[in-house]
């Protein structure tokens, strides 16, 4: 005959084990976020391009055969009070050559505004071959009122880049930083 806490004690277990699955599916959706960033800078999914880990691997000969057009766009996202400009609209490169440019801001506003710069490269499929060196995006920018600040960018186009590929835009989207976001030492170039 079973005993009259039997019940209570699968009713106990069920409990325990529902919690348990409810903690490892919470820890698997947090974890998503860093697996879906290795495997965007891994294949170059969404745009995203990884950065130069050895400036030495990039310095080598180029691709003086072939031209890829590199256009530069920038967006202000709502609640940004910055003026964003690329001083250099298209750019004419050499598959493994270095190039700089460089982007124009202004802090429209009365007030100190920290933001980010989050990179994006299309076609997707140029994304693995396009690397940056130097760039803004890296770190969070700070600008005083009214302060104007040109931002450097130093990339290559690595000399693999798929043939098919014949113009690339790199587009930067700009978004505010809530205060409490900032970190209290944003790196100011």
């Amino acid at each position: 005959m079973p005993s009259p806490s039997a019940p209570w004690t699968k009713n106990r277990r069920m409990a325990v084990m529902l919690l348990g699955v409810t903690a490892l599916f919470f820890g698997f959706g947090f974890a998503l976020v860093p697996l879906y960033d290795v495997f965007c800078e891994l294949t170059g999914l969404n745009g995203r391009t990884s950065a130069a880990t050895n400036v030495i691997t990039t310095q080598t000969a180029g691709d003086t055969h072939r031209v890829v057009a590199v256009e530069f766009t920038s967006t202000v996202m709502p609640g940004l009070t910055w003026a964003i400009t690329p001083q250099t609209a298209r750019l004419e490169v050499h598959p493994g050559e270095l190039h700089h440019v460089s982007y124009r801001v202004r802090n429209l506003s009365d007030k100190p505004v920290v933001a980010q710069a989050v990179p994006s490269v299309s076609p997707g499929l140029a994304a693995a071959s396009f690397e940056k060196l130097e760039c803004f995006c890296f770190s969070q920018q700070a600008l005083d009122p009214g302060e104007t600040r040109e931002l450097p960018l130093a990339f290559t186009v690595k000399p693999g880049i798929d043939k098919d590929v014949q113009t690339i835009t790199l587009a930067y989207a700009f978004f505010k930083l809530d205060d409490a976001k900032a970190s209290p030492a944003a790196e100011i170039p």
